[in-house]
């Protein structure tokens, strides 16, 4: 029940951008000065109505010297959040959110570290009821392993494995480990969430290799039985790399999972090595939902989702995604929540982290201006996101005429809202022009 007392709306859960960048030894939490104005930010949270909260615990502050952990910049902002009302879902590894002495997802001193910096969060915390203990596995294996995109900038599926190998187990353990110290305390799993289409027989294969592979790192984790196959190409695949091991890792425990959604998450193939995040015909995400739903027969959570445009254009896909998660709802998922990531502006995503020039990526609910050191500014996606924290249905919320190149972008969704009334968009400029270039991931 949100904070009006309306029954049947789903719960708006907040959230803050916080991946580290160890080449530049920054993070995106100090690029956006929520830092320094988390106080700021937090009121504008509760303002709309918002209580729960993804919220992070930078390890790679906590513990920049390797066993001497600092927690009272972290204690500030917890007891702030107990007085405030709110419930964190804290986020212990966002990312390559790790220390910088450790050296990256392949160092073997990875494991040990990150299970005793969860074991002594849990003992400091006790109060804390939600954890997401290891922010998007897959994402983040591909990214670091497979695309040579992040440290330690490995290529190849034998690198992601070497990566997984290293790294799931431990944040499998350490589920296990909080379920025993915190029983109380829910995890929530959090993973993109993806869907592959082909066009004709040419992007068949790849569109089936890819669909196999989304659920790959799940259902490790989970302890879903995983057996090679025809049905199952990404996973021959991997016993081929040497990847045996990996369907023997012992499961760790999940309460609640976490599907984090994006526009360019709905891939079309139309060759065995030829893509595109610009599907002509995606799916209702309200199917994707319900498919995650139906495999893993787990509670879910909307983990993340945001369109980098003009202020009405993220209110217009607002909209949409909670229109979509009602469906799921309504259709017999339990839902678990909505959050739209992140509350205010990012930075450097747009390059995927690879450059820290704090250059704004326009996708929060409120807007960072440049011009004013960062002022957090409301607008239409502001007033939207206040409107469904209180209570109001998808119905009650504007849908405004995207603009470019946003309206490009979301071409094959518009006929999954050809039943709303639409308004102009607001004359004005936005504040922060949607980039002109954009970094996207091709993958092979």
């Amino acid at each position: 029940m949100t904070e009006s007392g309306l029954p049947g709306a789903i719960e708006q859960v907040g959230a803050f951008e916080s991946t580290y960048m160890p080449r530049h030894d920054v993070d995106v939490t100090e690029t956006t000065r929520h830092d320094v104005r988390w106080r700021e930010d937090l009121a504008l949270l509760g303002a709309c109505g918002v209580r729960r909260v993804r919220y992070p615990v930078r390890w790679h502050r906590v513990e920049r010297t390797g066993g001497v952990l600092d927690w009272r910049a972290t204690d500030e902002v917890m007891e702030h959040l107990s007085d405030g009302g709110f419930e964190p879902i804290v986020d212990l590894c966002h990312h390559t959110s790790y220390p910088r002495w450790i050296r990256s997802f392949a160092d073997p001193a990875f494991g040990p570290a990150y299970l005793r910096f969860v074991a002594a969060f849990a003992e400091r915390y006790p109060e804390v009821g939600a954890y997401t203990l290891f922010n998007e596995p897959f994402t983040t294996f591909l990214l670091c392993g497979q695309e040579g995109l992040w440290p330690p900038y490995h290529r190849g599926l034998s690198g992601m494995l070497d990566l997984a190998r290293n790294v799931l187990p431990a944040v499998a353990r350490a589920s296990r480990l909080l379920r025993e110290v915190r029983p109380g305390a829910r995890h929530v799993y959090v993973e993109a969430c993806e869907r592959h289409t082909s066009a004709g027989r040419r992007g068949d294969a790849m569109a089936a290799y890819a669909n196999d592979r989304r659920f790959f790192f799940t259902d490790l984790f989970v302890g879903r039985q995983v057996d090679p196959g025809p049905g199952r190409p990404f996973v021959a695949d991997v016993l081929r790399a040497g990847g045996e091991d990996l369907l023997g890792m012992e499961p760790g425990h999940v309460d609640v999972l976490g599907l984090d959604y994006y526009a360019h998450n709905q891939w079309h193939w139309s060759g065995a090595h030829r893509g595109t995040t610009l599907s002509p015909s995606p799916v209702p995400l309200a199917d994707v939902i319900v498919e995650y739903a139906d495999r893993y027969r787990l509670p879910v959570m909307l983990g993340e989702t945001n369109v980098r445009g003009f202020a009405s254009d993220r209110a217009t896909w607002f909209k949409y995604t909670l229109e979509q998660c009602e469906r799921a709802r309504d259709a017999g998922v339990a839902l678990d929540g909505y959050c739209w990531f992140p509350f205010i502006d990012s930075c450097d995503w747009d390059s995927l982290l690879a450059r820290c020039d704090g250059r704004v990526d326009p996708v929060g609910v409120y807007w960072l201006d440049p011009g004013a050191d960062l002022a957090r500014r409301p607008s239409e996606m502001s007033e939207a996101y206040t409107m469904a924290a209180r209570g109001l249905p998808s119905t009650a919320l504007p849908a405004y005429a995207l603009r470019p190149p946003v309206s490009e972008r979301l071409r094959g969704y518009l006929p999954h809202m050809d039943h709303w009334e639409w308004q102009p968009a607001p004359g004005a400029p936005a504040p922060v022009e949607p980039p002109a270039r954009r970094a996207e991931l091709r993958i092979p």
